[in-house]
């Protein structure tokens, strides 16, 4: 079956816009939320980084269930449930009721970016599947920057409960976009059992090329989302001094940067590879520079701006880890390997967003330090787990350098 892939793009990419939407606005609210809960640095971590847990639990269900089912018929349903949470959201009045919605925002916008990439697996061809995964990144691009200063501008106009109403209904009109533009996937004779299903999840987890790239996907890009989505703005409030609008347009700018790295590879990744730089390169060299990016926020170094704008740039080739792995997996595996990886980026985020906080607690009540020290400490830890992930990655580096993809499913 050939899907025009103009006929899919908007609708999915709609989806992923508002997925993160949802996981960076904390961000940006973040001040509201501890002013009018008076919450400390570790329960706002934990109330923001529900989203990644609960996220990062249906992952393995939701690999499941959209290499079963395709994901027409589950995304739409899946976001009605993240509808639903930010209704609650908006509602609610206390860190409970606030934390309940979070979880189930995070687990209805869990499949926005699996959805798409099981689809490209199926659809189109191999090289053709590096720059239409770009393609889908640009929208996560631009939700990354509507959750920045559009934000920061709304909120002189409404309140974040207001704001979140807006984002529900929205995410309804998206359910329906989906359910209508998107094919179903080609009807298999006789579909496999779950327990067959459940095997090929057990066999991504044994492949030694799964461990080799989960690493760098944990850890760096579950920092990353965790620092983009809310440690972001306290930090260059906290530590580099900033206001709240001065810390949003470097917020705005990294997104841009982040927002031009897809877009690079939704333009040049499919040239690249036929000319021998292929998706594991892409993926080397934007790591690289990320990494050196962190150095430099963490030491301060002169040009801030800069440094962030590099870190976001140099996370856009997150997006071709799915594309590195799936080399080694065949089709049928597509939706169970991408979320499994996936997994690991948002329990990785959960941790990371939740223990930054709870490291800058420890530090301020154990040494009496100001909150700016606190935040010091634990991006020091980050940045040391980052190398080491970065490390990992390198030394398996001429073991994977050819993957042929194994046949059976």
């Amino acid at each position: 079956m050939v899907v025009p892939f103009s006929r899919i793009y908007a609708a999915f990419a709609a989806g992923y816009l508002m997925s993160y939407v949802f996981r960076t606005v904390n961000a940006m609210i973040s001040p509201e939320l501890t002013r009018e809960l008076a919450l400390q640095p570790g329960a706002l971590g934990l109330l923001t980084s529900t989203y990644f847990m609960t996220f990062a639990i249906m992952q393995i269900p939701a690999g499941m269930l959209l290499d079963r089912y395709g994901p027409r018929r589950v995304e739409p349903v899946l976001l009605v449930i993240a509808a639903t949470g930010a209704f609650a959201f908006a509602a609610a009045d206390g860190l409970t009721g606030l934390t309940i919605a979070r979880a189930l925002i995070g687990l209805g916008v869990s499949v926005c970016l699996m959805a798409p990439l099981k689809g490209i697996a199926v659809w189109y061809s191999p090289q053709r599947q590096a720059s239409l995964s770009g393609w889908i990144m640009v929208a996560g691009g631009v939700g990354a920057l509507a959750a920045t200063l559009p934000v920061e501008f709304a909120l002189r106009f409404m309140g974040w409960r207001t704001l979140f109403v807006v984002f529900g209904v929205v995410t309804l009109a998206v359910a329906a976009a989906i359910a209508w533009r998107v094919p179903d996937l080609p009807r298999v004779a006789n579909p496999p059992s779950f327990a067959s299903q459940w095997e090929g999840v057990r066999r991504v987890f044994s492949e030694p090329r799964f461990w080799w790239i989960v690493p760098v996907g944990a850890v760096g890009m579950g920092s990353f989302m965790a620092i983009q989505g809310l440690w972001s703005v306290p930090w260059m409030m906290e530590v580099e001094g900033l206001s709240r609008a001065e810390a949003a347009r470097i917020l705005l700018a990294m997104g841009v940067l982040t927002l031009a790295g897809y877009l690079g590879l939704g333009l040049f990744a499919t040239r690249l590879a036929a000319r021998g730089f292929g998706p594991r390169h892409m993926y080397l060299t934007g790591w690289t520079l990320h990494v050196v990016a962190l150095v430099a926020i963490v030491l301060q170094a002169p040009g801030a701006a800069f440094w962030w704008c590099a870190y976001g740039f140099g996370a856009a080739a997150n997006i071709l880890a799915f594309t590195v792995l799936n080399q080694g997996f065949p089709t049928a595996l597509a939706g169970r390997s991408n979320t499994a990886v996936n997994l690991t980026m948002f329990a990785g985020s959960f941790a990371a967003q939740w223990g930054i906080g709870v490291i800058a607690d420890v530090v301020r009540s154990a040494t009496g330090a100001s909150s700016a020290e606190g935040l010091r400490t634990a991006f020091v830890i980050v940045l040391a787990l980052v190398a080491a992930a970065y490390l990992w990655f390198l030394a398996g580096w001429k073991r994977y350098a050819v993957a042929a993809a194994p046949s059976r499913a």
